[in-house]
């Protein structure tokens, strides 16, 4: 099933995967309501710097899924609801982990409730691969024991047995996606890929970095993206958990070199022990079996990994897309 003409609501849309989706949507021939964070700036985050044209086809509503009442409005009209809203730097939930639980699970609680008052047809919820812990067999299916090896993934678990108790209880339309590590343009440093690539484009004499052998499966962000596409129009997939990711694994220690290689020859790669993770929280290797989605909707990944590594690269070396990124810290 498409969703062109389908009235779409995009929790998140001002963030990095949000924006990209809002993008795909738009495509897609969707009315799509993106819903941003307020600010006192009136930024609209990612959505300010997308193609003018999409930007324009689109309603922009102001709010935070912590307010229930804002998010009712929100909903209101919409015939799917697509959740990303979350705070998601695993460094900051060690020390704040309450705004991670009004967030990610008072948020959640208030997309679902609004969703079922409204009679919404479709709600996805957004999970990620971190409630898994580090893989305790490969690859790691739905099934695979949930560990909460941050605050973080703590309140996402919860997030996620909050959407599942909503279809149990009330018969709430949820889909559960998993995303595995997505990368791309316009994600934030707290992730490792535009760490690396940020100080090697600011020409600094070393790369300083976490722990270099965790394994993560990484998906480029157009996939992610068409993937949680695929899965809004899929009636089968209601009720479920998907996981969405390539069914490989790559070390981060890997994909410095790649990009030492790409950007900066030569720069040696150093350990920051201020990034390094409590050691029972890192979460050591993640692969995703994706078996699941792929016979639900064929959703594959498109994007090879150095592929979609060289379009992130060429993307950050614009400087005016790199502006507002702190190379010299350890952005948290």
């Amino acid at each position: 099933m498409g969703l062109g003409g389908t009235k779409v609501l995009l929790t998140g849309a001002d963030g990095f995967i949000g924006s990209h989706l809002t993008e795909a949507l738009v495509r897609e021939g969707a009315e799509v309501r993106a819903m941003v964070l307020y600010n006192s700036f009136s930024s609209w985050g990612w959505l300010d710097r997308i193609p003018s044209e999409v930007r324009d086809a689109i309603e922009v509503f102001a709010g935070d899924v912590r307010d229930p009442n804002g998010v009712r409005e929100a909903v209101r009209g919409r015939d799917t609801v697509m959740h990303l809203a979350a705070l998601i730097g695993i460094p900051y939930s060690y020390h704040s982990p309450d705004s991670y639980v009004d967030t990610n699970v008072r948020g959640t609680l208030n997309v679902l409730q609004a969703s079922r008052d409204h009679g919404v047809g479709r709600v996805l919820v957004t999970s990620t691969s971190e409630v898994y812990g580090t893989a305790l067999r490969v690859p790691i299916d739905e099934s695979h024991p949930l560990q909460a090896q941050s605050p973080y993934s703590a309140t996402k678990i919860g997030a996620d047995a909050i959407a599942d108790a909503f279809f149990r209880a009330f018969g709430t339309p949820v889909v559960t996606v998993r995303p595995f590590n997505t990368y791309g343009p316009r994600q934030s440093a707290r992730a490792f890929i535009p760490t690396i690539v940020t100080q090697l484009l600011e020409g600094r004499e070393r790369l300083e970095l976490g722990s270099l052998t965790p394994t993560r499966d990484l998906t480029y962000v157009s996939d992610t993206a068409s993937g949680f596409i695929a899965l809004a129009g899929c009636e089968s997939a209601v009720g479920r958990v998907v996981n969405l990711g390539t069914g490989t694994e790559v070390s981060v220690g890997d994909v410095a070199s790649r990009l030492v290689e790409m950007i900066a020859p030569g720069t040696p790669v150093v350990l920051d022990q201020t990034r390094v993770r409590p050691e029972a929280s890192e979460v050591e290797r993640l692969v995703a079996d994706v078996s699941l989605v792929r016979e639900l909707t064929g959703w594959r990944h498109m994007v090879a990994l150095d592929e979609g590594l060289s379009r992130t690269v060429e993307w950050f070396r614009d400087p005016a897309n790199r502006a507002g990124y702190k190379a010299g810290i350890y952005n948290v």
